[in-house]
């Protein structure tokens, strides 16, 4: 750069002010843009964020004038480095993500290229339409990042790749000049190589170069084989010789080819218009055929691909072990039979269930006459969605490996010939064994294209160069066949140093001269595709340094410390799922922010460079990591959503604790985490308790002094507890005679605030044939987990744990109301106990479960039947628990309320309720809370119909209800309660 740092900030800080959007350059921000999902790390000048054409004008003009560089983003789930660079990342997907106009008649829509490709299909599915290109991260991936990679996918077998379906694309030019490129005739190319312009030049330089013999006839003999449609090597020169203009070809030639796959480094996508596909027929079946080698499986891709299917995808043993550690996906590998070496998932559709099972049969037939595979599970229609998410798992899951050595992307983007996929295989593997490597396989086999990853430890310089070395010898292999580096991941950092090699010189001297054309002052994202440095550089660990170790009060031994934790996250962004693209709970507040800083990504990303950066007595006293856990709502989605299992409710909880050492314990930090102690003292004078509480003056004053939301309204203390209800009520119930007996966990808020939940619930147990304990424990201290009181939370987790191991078990086990609480025994406990209580702490989690699981699995096992309730018809809206989402399930809640024949349950797709404990309670918090109930929560409950009840298992989700909606939800047992007519 012309300027060192510290000459930029006054020039930084009046570029921020001329722009609408935003522009950060401080160290939180430069450390949550230093890398992406590849090994690469490098800290940007500074991240901007755009509103308009006009804020990316300014950035180029910028860029031009101070000598630094523009590096695109979008997800930033880029794998070969494309989004790491030491200019301005220019990051569009929070403000630019609007989709601008879309034609029914014509099938095309036209978006900006932060639109994020699953909540554009869900725009689309209303209509009959939908864009095909399907990635493994297409619940985050962005329009501009497809287009910037040529993204390709499942189903690109039968729809192609990006590249196929942009007819229009709106950019900026180097010069900040607007041009919008398009298909042409060859009357349009010659009118527009009379421009006088950028763009005018930019149609002249490559009429001068395609139409030279020696050029075309460069590209046709090194460029990888036109049959290879993932082709995706250098720039796309291939495609636009293959054009009417330079060509026997009717192609109309079109810039767009080039641009798809250029990687940001050409010109800046302001808007793309996509051609769209009619939605497939709507049934489909998958064959998971498996198989005792990797070599079997490739042959039986090419008997596949003679059987029209839509997808060809391969799992193999690594990744199929990965995810038996998954919680999410433990789930979804019920069709996995034996332990096979490679799996091959091969869809078909059709019009009718009958028509999609009769071609994945016959399928199965030719297998088994050519003597290929062993099992051939059919996977049904309702249990497709969730075998494609186990294969698109894959990625994280892989991050799952324990210790330093990972699986590394470096060979995992090559793309040969169908026919030559199996002896490119064998042949590979043998390379392979050279370096003592048994390579992970996973990749979309129909395509012949397999991802190959080699296990690393990139700490280690020996490692670092066999990194080096492994990507070399693959190049060479993959030239040998005539195939293509990169498939549709793209060169980035990680390949770009071989295209010489993979195209040849006089081809990669053509690529720079293109380069320098449109981009005379290398102000696009340089380094990548040409001029990249060593791909071995620039990595994201130091050559030989030594991971730091800190005493924690949590035990992460099993990952090697919280530090390696953080490090698991490989940066594949499933974090960034909105909830109209792909669900589910984790990270609600970066589903209200767009903001990096609030997914699990950034917060494990900010962890890694502070922890193990820090010259601090302790570590954990850094603003930054403060900032950042600040709007983790401790979910736990991430420890069932992010494939590589990064727990970051457990990290928040670890670094509160760590940071009170130096910087002391907030009041109001103090009463939620004692909240049991003080709901206990105001137990004993309820009425005067409450009256403070409810009353406009004291209770506005309470709330002001310990920073509580004004708008909220404070839970009121039972005129008694639970605990003293049971003592004297309990031997009056009476019911049907015992089926068995059980313990009952009277957590801290059902106790002293939800009594009248807790009465129902033990009489419903007892009306059905339970006997109900109950002994005198300690709280959950799930308050004090939340604040990071793990002094406090550790005693009564020993407490707890110490009292229960010996008298709970698969017979008699432990029930608790409130998911937060009783899930604790499986989630924390074990890790928060003393060494000598852990194995007991392991052993009872399996003992320990939600009312709703314990009553789910008696109706399963017969012990309830539907007779015992009301015939009434009712519907009930049911919203889950986040804890219940991630260490459970709400189809426990689901299958308990279906108990009266004649009630029907919808779920509601919701995923946090936003308040999140006292997360909402917080006045800083507040807005932030009831924007994430307004992204799906409080529209449907709103939509309830008026004799509909509302359903929710947690405390907290009942109250934020009722605080966004002014409706009231009922816990599952209450519902029940009166269904039984008690």
């Amino acid at each position: 750069m012309s300027k060192t740092t510290t000459e930029f900030a006054p020039l930084l800080r009046q570029l921020g002010k001329e722009l609408d959007g935003e522009l950060h350059f401080d160290s939180l921000m430069k450390t949550l843009y230093a890398t992406d999902a590849s090994v690469y790390r490098s800290l940007p000048l500074a991240v901007a964020l755009p509103k308009t054409c006009s804020d990316l004008k300014k950035l180029i003009r910028f860029a031009t004038e101070n000598g630094t560089s523009l590096i695109p983003r979008t997800a930033g789930t880029s794998l070969a480095g494309q989004c790491v660079g030491e200019g301005i990342v220019v990051d569009v997907s929070k403000y630019m993500n609007k989709t601008i106009e879309f034609n029914k008649q014509e099938g095309w829509v036209r978006v900006q290229p932060g639109v994020v490709r699953n909540e554009l299909n869900n725009y689309l599915k209303e209509h009959g339409y939908f864009f095909s290109p399907i990635t493994s991260t297409a619940t985050r991936a962005m329009i501009g990042g497809m287009v910037g990679n040529n993204s390709c996918g499942t189903t690109s077998i039968v729809y192609g790749s990006t590249r196929e379906h942009v007819l229009e694309l709106k950019v900026l030019l180097s010069d900040g000049t607007e041009a919008v490129f398009k298909s042409m005739s060859p009357a349009d190319f010659e009118l527009n190589c009379k421009q006088d312009n950028l763009e005018g030049a930019l149609y002249r330089h490559i009429r001068e170069e395609l139409s030279k013999p020696e050029v075309q006839q460069n590209i046709r003999e090194h460029f990888p084989k036109a049959a290879i449609h993932r082709r995706n090597t250098g720039y796309a020169l291939d495609y636009l010789l293959e054009s009417q203009l330079f060509s026997e070809s009717q192609n109309p030639f079109d810039f767009c080819k080039l641009l798809c796959g250029s990687e940001g480094t050409l010109a800046i996508t302001t808007e793309i218009k996509i051609h769209l596909d009619p939605l497939p027929d709507p049934f489909d079946i998958v064959v998971a055929a498996h198989f005792d080698s990797i070599h079997d499986s490739m042959k039986a891709a090419q008997v596949a691909m003679k059987h029209a299917p839509t997808a060809v995808e391969l799992m193999d043993k690594i990744i199929l072990d990965c995810t038996k550690e998954n919680v999410e996906q433990s789930r979804n590998r019920d069709f996995v039979e034996g332990d096979p070496k490679a799996i091959l998932m091969v869809e078909f559709r059709g019009k009718t269930i009958e028509e999609a099972k009769t071609q994945g049969l016959v399928f199965v037939d030719a297998l088994k006459n050519a003597g290929l595979g062993y099992s051939f599970p059919v996977i049904g229609p309702d249990r497709t969605n969730s075998a494609w998410q186990l294969r698109s798992a894959g990625l994280g899951l892989l991050a799952n490996i324990p210790g330093d050595k990972k699986a590394v992307a470096c060979i995992e983007d090559t793309a040969v010939a169908i026919e030559d996929l199996a002896d490119y295989i064998d042949e590979f593997a043998e390379i392979i064994k050279e370096f003592g490597q048994e390579p992970v396989y996973y990749a979309h086999a129909g395509a012949g294209e397999i991802h190959l990853r080699p296990i690393l430890d990139l700490k280690k310089a020996r490692d670092v160069e066999e990194f080096y070395r492994i990507s070399e010898a693959s190049a060479k292999l993959v030239k040998k066949y005539k195939g293509s580096l990169s498939g549709e991941h793209g060169d980035g950092r990680v390949r770009a140093a071989f295209i010489p090699m993979m195209v040849g010189q006089e081809n990669y001297d053509l690529f720079k001269r293109l380069k320098a054309t449109w981009d005379p002052n290398g102000i696009f994202n340089p380094g990548k595709i040409v001029d990249a440095p060593p791909m071995n550089t620039s990595l994201r660990y130091e050559p030989e340094m030594v991971t730091p170790e800190f005493p924690t009060k949590f035990d992460f031994s099993n990952v090697g410390g919280i530090l390696r934790m953080a490090e698991k996250c490989n940066g594949s962004g499933d974090c960034r799922k909105l909830p109209n693209s792909g669900g589910g709970t984790m990270c609600p507040s970066y589903q209200a922010t767009r903001y990096e800083k609030d997914t699990t990504r950034g917060r494990a990303n900010t962890l890694r460079e502070f922890l193990t950066n820090s010259r601090k007595e302790n570590p954990f006293d850094h603003p930054e990591i403060k900032e950042v856990m600040d709007l983790c709502l401790s979910c736990k989605g991430c420890t069932s959503e992010c494939p590589s299992n990064v727990d970051m409710s457990t990290m928040k909880a670890e670094f509160q604790y760590q940071y009170h050492k130096t910087n002391g314990v907030p009041l109001r930090s103090r009463a939620f985490a004692y909240i049991n102690k003080l709901n206990g003292l105001g137990s004993m004078v309820p009425d005067i308790s409450n009256f403070f509480l409810t009353n406009a003056a004291f209770g506005g004053g309470l709330k002001k002094f310990l920073g509580v939301a004004p708008q909220r309204t404070l839970p009121t203390i039972s005129k008694q507890s639970l605990k003293s209800w049971y003592k004297k009520e309990y031997r009056t119930l009476s019911g049907r005679p015992i089926i068995k007996s059980l313990y009952f966990f009277f957590d801290e808020f059902t106790n002293h605030n939800d009594t009248e939940i807790g009465i129902k619930a033990i009489t419903l147990l007892r009306h059905l044939g339970y006997e109900v304990k109950m002994v005198d424990h300690a709280e959950s201290g799930r308050g004090a987990i939340s604040k990071g009181l793990l002094d406090y939370a550790q005693k009564m987790a020993e407490a707890n744990v110490a009292l229960f191991a010996d008298l709970v078990n698969a017979d008699s086990p432990l029930i608790g109301l409130e998911p937060s609480a009783i899930l604790s025994f499986r989630d924390e406990y074990p890790r928060l106990v003393n060494k000598s209580l852990r194995e007991k702490a392991k052993s009872l989690k399996f003992h320990c479960e939600m009312i709703d699981e314990f009553l789910a699995k008696e109706i399963i096992a017969g012990n309830i039947g539907p007779d015992a309730f009301t015939s009434e018809a009712k519907i009930v809206h049911l919203h889950g628990h986040c804890h219940q989402k991630a260490l459970s399930s709400v189809n426990y809640t689901k299958k308990l309320l279906e108990l009266p024949k004649n009630y029907r349950v919808q779920v509601i797709p919701s995923g946090c309720c936003g308040m999140a404990g006292s997360f909402g309670y917080e006045k800083e918090h507040y807005s932030l809370s009831m924007q994430i109930g307004e992204m799906v929560l409080f529209p449907a409950v709103r939509a309830v119909e008026a004799d509909a009840l509302i359903a929710a298992p947690g405390t907290s989700c009942r109250h934020q209800i009722s605080d966004g909606t002014g409706k009231k939800a009922r816990h599952p047992v209450e519902i029940l309660y009166a269904a039984a007519g008690l």
